[in-house]
């Protein structure tokens, strides 16, 4: 302030008392100005030296704890803890001497916590009630004794549970003779899951879901139902969901269809562990999953049993690969990472009516861990912060066409998020001539501009998804379930386990409860009309 009214005054025309104190302003504004920018940069750098710190303490917390220990023998275990307790330790002692040196924050006044709302309890349980009523409704009061008057009431609700309820289904079969004719009339036994067994449709979907939904393997649930008096030996309940995976099978092969009925598709793969009786071990096996668009509004997901990773099980699902007219090849839309399995089925030579589309989540990742700073190197970290906030740009406008139509989300897409994918093309090009070729932060770059025109096919097509995260979501009950059941037993066992799971997934897909889904249909199938069984696909079932 001294300093800018000092040039709006002449000086020489001032008292010389007031020229020389409005020079020691000046003087003293300007050391006050140099103080405060030296003292912004051992701030500046101190807090560069927090946050390194601090990065590395997330990536020791991050090797405690995810660490695969069991590799380790125990002298090996002891000594890598004792490493990171000395490192941490260390890491901590220069933290608090760094925090210890920067001036203290000022102190703000904290919201009062929220009180967390507790969900009301849905109105379809049922209701048992309790009324508790004083025995003598006379006032208490010696000197009264009269009859009192109620005047209202309190309700409290509590959440209760009975455990899986087994009951029984006796069917009676009632034989009818005509003494004239020497005829005997009775009705047709009603068609069985597992023929001449025991269990009722509703018992083998509750297996099937325990197994394929909740991830319990059969000896798991040998003993959960024997807590209920029932004998079901592990061996019985999978003979149970054997032919209830069979059962499916027909209808598997429609739901196939229906998912290669849409034009944009969604695939991913995964591997599982596979028995290997002969090498008394596991071997690797993946699970191919295949999604109708994000966009669609009739979602489905199918997955495939595959012994291998390679094109040629891409290319047997999407057909066109065989004689000609034997199965028409699949045409459309393939969203997918950029894994070179899925190069041949997406040959323009071999098959100009298909599409490639790029998952800009692979994309985005590339960028995020780099973001984080650490060994990629200050501006290594400070492009890929910058690539974060315009990607965040970019999922914040997709966020806001997710309820358009397809033309609706084409013209949205158009308007608004073409120029953010222009201006950062332009940008990340000129990133790359300033990173060093091989550093991570130039991979990162090149795996983007590498794949433009499939990262940006979505612009021009309101069907297509900008990610692949749909896919991934449905690849995660596979890792899971892995975790539980620790491997397929068969070929045949993962295949039938891909049928199920393509039903109940799908099921969940479109907001349908998996058990009673799977039950209704267990029970109909049999019976159901061969040329009306579209009629029990997640997307179109009813309830009979």
């Amino acid at each position: 302030m001294p300093s800018a009214v000092a040039t709006a005054i002449d000086l020489t025309s001032l008292p010389a008392e007031v020229a020389a104190l409005i020079a020691r302003l000046q003087q003293q504004a300007k050391a006050d100005a140099q103080e405060l920018a030296r003292r912004g940069g051992e701030l500046t750098l101190a807090q560069a030296k927090i946050d390194k710190l601090n990065f590395e303490l997330a990536r020791l917390r991050r090797w405690q704890f995810d660490a695969k220990t069991e590799a380790m023998t125990a002298a090996q275990r002891l000594l890598f803890a004792e490493a990171l307790a000395e490192d941490e330790a260390s890491l901590r002692a220069k933290l608090a001497e760094l925090q210890r040196g920067l001036p203290e924050a000022p102190n703000t006044p904290k919201a009062p916590p929220r009180k967390p709302r507790r969900q009301a309890l849905p109105e379809h349980l049922e209701r048992v009630v309790h009324r508790h009523e004083p025995e003598d409704t006379h006032c208490p009061n010696t000197d009264c004794g009269q009859p009192m008057l109620r005047i209202g009431e309190d309700v409290s609700e509590k959440l209760d549970i009975i455990p899986a309820k087994f009951f029984v289904h006796r069917h009676i079969y009632g034989k009818w003779a005509c003494r004239c004719c020497q005829q005997l009339h009775q009705e047709p036994a009603e068609p069985d899951v597992v023929d001449g067994g025991i269990p009722a449709a509703g018992l083998v979907a509750h297996t099937l879901i325990s197994r394929f939904v909740d991830h319990l393997p059969y000896y798991r649930q040998e003993p959960i139902n024997a807590r209920s008096g029932v004998h079901t030996p592990r061996s019985t309940l999978a003979s149970w969901g054997g032919a209830g995976g069979a059962s499916l099978e027909p209808l598997y092969e429609l739901h196939r269809a229906f998912i290669l009925g849409c034009r944009v598709l969604h695939a991913d793969e995964t591997p599982v562990p596979l028995l290997d009786p002969g090498a008394g071990k596991t071997k690797k096996a993946y699970v191919w999953a295949w999604a109708r668009s994000h966009h669609d509004p009739h979602p489905g997901v199918i997955y495939e049993f595959c012994l291998g990773r390679g094109s040629q099980y891409p290319l047997a699902f999407l057909g066109g690969n065989g004689p000609p007219g034997r199965e028409p090849a699949w045409q459309g839309t393939l969203i997918t990472d950029q894994y070179g399995g899925y190069n041949a089925v997406l040959d323009a030579k071999r098959y100009p009516q298909r599409k490639s589309a790029a998952c800009a989540a692979h994309a985005r990742r590339r960028f995020e861990e780099l973001s984080r700073g650490g060994s990629a190197g200050h501006s290594a970290s400070a492009v890929a912060t910058e690539a974060m906030q315009r990607w965040a740009r970019i999922y914040r406008a997709e966020a806001a066409f997710s309820e358009m139509s397809h033309e609706e989300r084409r013209q949205a897409r158009q308007a608004v998020s073409r120029p953010l994918w222009e201006e950062f093309e332009v940008w990340l090009k000129v990133q790359r001539t300033q990173v060093l070729d091989g550093s991570k932060i130039a991979e990162a770059i090149d795996y983007s501009l590498n794949a433009w025109d499939s990262l940006t096919l979505h612009l021009d097509d309101g069907a297509v998804a900008i990610d692949n995260n749909l896919i991934e979501r449905q690849i995660k009950p596979w890792k899971l379930g892995a975790k539980n059941w620790l491997f397929a037993g068969s070929a045949l066992a993962g295949q039938r386990a891909a049928v199920v799971m393509s039903l109940v997934q799908s099921a969940k897909l479109n907001g349908l409860d998996p058990w009673a889904y799977l039950r209704d249909v267990l029970a109909r199938i049999h019976t159901h009309p061969n040329h009306r069984l579209e009629e029990l696909l997640p997307h179109r079932w009813r309830p009979a």
